[in-house]
């Protein structure tokens, strides 16, 4: 007899399931443009969707972390916590601490700044996770406002211009020499050739028959 280990695929619900998981984590950040600054709010739920709430609460964590952050340098300059649903009363009293962000910036070493204030025993584990997933999407707010300049009619997208070092070496496609990179030495920008871009050689191609 072997001893296979399960796939994922055959452990999963299957797509349309109804089947409730054990428990939940919702995460939602947004991100919304002030002038000259972003304010980005944080969410995470836990929940228990079986519990009846007669021995094990349903809901168990809802909190929300803030931020704001100057668009111009991506320093962070306002912070507050807010813990909604906790298990503990004494939860709340780190929510203080939070304002500790400010000065951070967001780009590069964030996240081991985060993690240095409030890893472990000096933080709440699930305000520090919401403090480091933030930084990545305020990066991604900075494109979609500059996307929505141009989709208004307001601006013009900084990619089209080929200022794209903000995104280099943050993933595998955006290294020094990666196929960001040279897709834009083609000249493919934002806009172009659809969504998702096509691969290097696709780029290559079309652009050269453009």
């Amino acid at each position: 007899m072997t001893d296979e280990t399960p796939t994922l695929a055959a452990l999963r619900p299957p797509p349309g399931s109804t089947e409730e998981p054990v428990h939940r984590r919702a995460i939602t950040m947004e991100v919304f443009q002030r002038d000259e600054y972003f304010a980005v709010v944080g969410t995470l739920h836990d929940e228990r969707p079986w519990a009846s709430g007669d021995y094990s609460p349903r809901q168990l964590h809802f909190m929300e972390l803030g931020l704001v952050v100057r668009r111009a340098d991506m320093t962070i300059v306002d912070a507050a916590a807010d813990m909604q649903t906790f298990p503990h009363a004494e939860c709340t009293d780190i929510e203080p601490h939070f304002r500790d962000l400010i000065g951070l910036s967001v780009a590069r070493g964030y996240s081991g700044a985060v993690q240095e204030r409030f890893g472990r025993q000096r933080g709440c584990s699930h305000l520090e996770f919401l403090a480091r997933a933030m930084g990545p999407v305020v990066v991604q707010g900075i494109t979609s406002s500059a996307a929505w300049d141009v989709e208004n009619g307001s601006g013009q997208h900084p990619m089209r211009e080929g200022g794209f070092t903000f995104l280099t070496n943050t993933c595998h496609v955006w290294t020094e020499d990666g196929p960001g990179a040279q897709k834009i030495e083609l000249g493919w920008r934002p806009g172009i050739l659809g969504y998702p871009a096509p691969d290097v050689a696709e780029v290559r191609r079309r652009m050269t028959e453009g």
